[in-house]
């Protein structure tokens, strides 16, 4: 038979006071929110299910319309996002996006037929230079706060929170530079899309300078292992000895087919990724790449969401978060 819980478990897990336990179990007001969570949590990881009586009224629904679920950046930045809702006191709605899916604009509908209290989104249209963008025009017009995450085409009026990708492909030349390669390539994504145009900008940037007399090495093709493998095959003909790639996924297609070609990464060519999303610290060889500020950028777009569904007005502006690189084994001094 399964032993029964005590509240002595709980608050060990939790690290709290049999007490505080209590008054959470209870439902009482009277307990700090990070408390109460720690207490939430403890029963999750014990495996017992939290009582009826702590699923707390919603203030309301919120949308949260992301990418495919395949490129592991975008779980995170929803479970993230659904956290901080929640916290809130809102109700997460997830609408995720896949090729020949559900569209944007059907997903959008449906959130208002539903009366959400606003909307996230990540990666969507709003990054797209050759989309509708008046779908958010009319959205604001219906009284629809909304965000935006990863780059706003520049006619979009809505508050925008994004990495700094210029930045952050001048990062990562750099740091090939600083290992002596001088034949740097650029795996980048579709160049209509914002993040791609502005990684292209800091990667030409930072080789048109430290290089002036080397040519510009890039391949434009889809954020995927394959693309990643195809792009590898391209800029291994013009010579290159670093890659610089514009997601890890590409990144571990790069390193893909690096060793098709009977090169060993990072001896024969450096391979630097984008977003540092989950598992791939496991990579074979630990990969390199420049770090999303997820937390940050989650947690300022969801507090600007909420002001605005609480009838503050916020800024249409454009926020961008400045990037880390994290060095790990797939690059090396140039050869």
């Amino acid at each position: 038979m399964h032993e029964r819980i005590t509240l002595s478990d709980i608050a060990e897990q939790a690290g709290v006071s049999t007490a505080t336990v209590s008054r959470v179990l209870n439902g009482k007001s009277n307990v700090a929110e990070v408390t109460r969570r720690q207490v939430l949590a403890a029963l999750d990881v014990l495996g017992y299910e939290r009582p009826e009586t702590l699923h707390r009224a919603s203030k309301g629904l919120v949308g949260l319309v992301v990418p495919e679920l395949s490129n592991p950046i975008f779980p995170l930045y929803a479970q993230e996002i659904e956290q901080l809702l929640a916290s809130g006191g809102h109700t997460p709605l997830l609408c995720t996006q896949t090729p020949g899916g559900t569209s944007e604009d059907e997903y959008v509908e449906m959130l208002v037929d539903r009366g959400v209290a606003g909307i996230v989104f990540v990666s969507g249209r709003h990054s797209d230079t050759g989309g509708d963008v008046t779908r958010y025009q009319r959205l604001r017009e219906r009284g629809v706060p909304l965000v935006t995450i990863n780059g706003n085409a520049p006619t979009i009026k809505a508050p925008g929170f994004t990495t700094d990708d210029r930045a952050a492909a001048r990062m990562a030349v750099d740091h090939l530079l600083s290992l002596g390669h001088r034949r740097i390539g650029l795996a980048m994504g579709p160049g209509r899309m914002v993040p791609a145009q502005r990684k292209r900008a800091g990667y030409e940037d930072a080789v048109s300078t430290a290089l002036p007399d080397e040519p510009l090495r890039i391949v434009e093709t889809l954020y995927t292992y394959e693309g990643g493998a195809s792009a590898a095959r391209q800029l291994l003909e013009h010579g290159c000895t670093g890659i610089v790639c514009s997601s890890d996924i590409m990144a571990l297609g790069v390193i893909s087919g690096a060793r098709a070609a009977g090169l060993v990464v990072p001896d024969d060519l450096s391979v630097i990724g984008y977003d540092d999303s989950p598992l791939i610290p496991m990579t074979d060889p630990p990969l390199t790449t420049v770090r999303q500020p997820v937390e940050a950028i989650c947690r300022a777009a969801v507090t600007t969401l909420l002001a605005s569904i609480g009838g503050e007005q916020p800024d249409d502006t454009e926020m961008l978060f400045t990037p880390d690189l994290i060095v790990r084994g797939s690059t090396a001094p140039a050869q």
